[in-house]
């Protein structure tokens, strides 16, 4: 997500709930981090389903193009 919408939904998450500063604030900082780590799962998952696919691609044999080059010559 967004870091400006991450703010802007803390912030205005905070509003509501927060009765004085200091509750404002901690419910603000409580907010963010849940919306950085549901984006932050979500991203890793991604990464480790894509560099498993890379491992698997690398160890085929047809998938380095310079082995073709050399051996024709």
């Amino acid at each position: 997500m967004n870091s400006f919408f991450k703010t802007l939904i803390a912030g205005y998450g905070a509003k509501k709930l927060g009765g004085g500063c200091l509750s404002t604030i901690v419910i603000f900082v409580l907010i963010y981090f849940a919306l950085g780590q549901c984006n932050r799962t979500n991203a890793q998952v991604k990464e480790k389903q894509i560099n498993s696919k890379e491992i698997k691609m690398q160890n085929t044999p047809s998938s380095n193009k310079f082995d073709s080059i050399n051996s024709n010559k």
